[in-house]
């Protein structure tokens, strides 16, 4: 009988665990989300493409605590039988096409993957179980040629890519399901987050790569864009968070996730090379090439809205942040 009323417990506490389903878990995003889900007692499931050519080594450490189901954006009936097979409480879709150059010479793809494929999972969940709590990942870049200092959640978009555009799309699709069949559907306008775990095509860690194959010998200069671009740079370890908590709210909300802070990519270089002895202006060149076709200028935050009704705010702070990303490319560079 002891045996039989534990039995009983554990399949209680099974029913009651949450369970989660992350599109793009091995990405920058999916894997400290995987992390902090995992941390609250989720069951995770994480969906990938058949065909992925995706590492996993964002996810290596963890790989035996999440489900792996295959799935993909770009397809109706593959994302109906992953929410069949996953059943899951919560969808996080961090999936898309998210560099902003490459949707330059990728137009097409990136507003299926960015855009349609935001509408063909939010039409799975309809199909599946509207009740499934979903959120969207919307993005900063939506503002483009901003309207507003600081943006805010009423602050008008005007998208400056193709990466932009469709993100537009995919927020207003999900604020669309929201009001059309009452789901419990919302996005986060997440400004730029960063980490070690970023890739190595993103400007953050373009130079933390860079500073540390320079100190090392490795390279003798940093070929960069527009230094006097500015973002509001966070932790993505820390937006993650806010993610989470959307979704936990009585009502679904769209919120602005910024630190509300801006720096220049050449402040981003000082900060960087300094944390290694070096100055910048010895080793970063501007390289026209890597000049976007219309420039994002300014891009900063006011996420009031998330810490009066999430109760979140950002923990890291810049400086830290970029010599955390240094310190991390110094080790893995000395480590080969």
């Amino acid at each position: 009988m002891r045996c039989s009323t534990s039995n009983q417990v554990s399949n209680r506490f099974l029913i009651a665990m949450k369970k989660a389903l992350i599109t793009g878990i091995t990405g920058q995003d999916g894997s400290y989300l995987a992390d902090f889900l995992l941390e609250k007692g989720y069951v995770v499931y994480g969906l990938i493409r058949r065909s992925s050519i995706e590492r996993f080594e964002r996810i290596e450490h963890i790989r035996d605590k999440v489900q792996l189901v295959q799935g993909d954006l770009a397809d109706q009936n593959s994302l109906i039988s992953a929410l069949r097979e996953s059943e899951p409480d919560e969808v996080y879709n961090l999936a898309a096409q998210s560099f902003v150059p490459t949707s330059w010479n990728q137009p097409i793809l990136t507003g299926d993957l960015t855009g349609l494929g935001v509408t063909r999972i939010l039409e799975a969940i309809r199909i599946v179980n509207p009740k499934i709590k979903f959120y969207q990942a919307s993005s900063s870049e939506m503002f483009g040629k901003v309207k507003q200092v600081p943006q805010d959640e009423n602050t008008p978009f005007y998208p400056r890519s193709p990466y932009g555009v469709s993100k537009v799309y995919g927020h207003y699709i999900t604020v669309n399901y929201r009001e059309s069949y009452n789901m419990f559907a919302c996005s986060g306008i997440l400004f730029n987050h960063e980490s070690p775990k970023r890739g190595l095509d993103f400007v953050t860690r373009k130079v933390s790569n860079g500073v540390a194959k320079i100190k090392l010998g490795l390279t003798k200069e940093l070929l960069l864009g527009n230094l006097d671009a500015k973002r509001d740079w966070g932790f993505a370890g820390d937006f993650v968070e806010a993610m989470y908590l959307m979704l936990q709210q009585p009502k679904p909300e769209d919120f602005v996730i910024a630190t509300g802070e801006t720096h220049s990519v050449r402040e981003l270089c000082a900060i960087a090379f300094s944390h290694v002895g070096l100055n910048y202006k010895e080793y970063v060149r501007t390289d026209p090439k890597y000049l976007r076709p219309a420039e994002v200028d300014l891009l900063v935050g006011n996420s009031e809205k998330a810490r009066r009704i999430l109760g979140w705010k950002p923990k890291v702070k810049f400086a830290e942040l970029v010599k955390m990303m240094v310190d991390a490319d110094l080790k893995r560079l000395k480590e080969r």
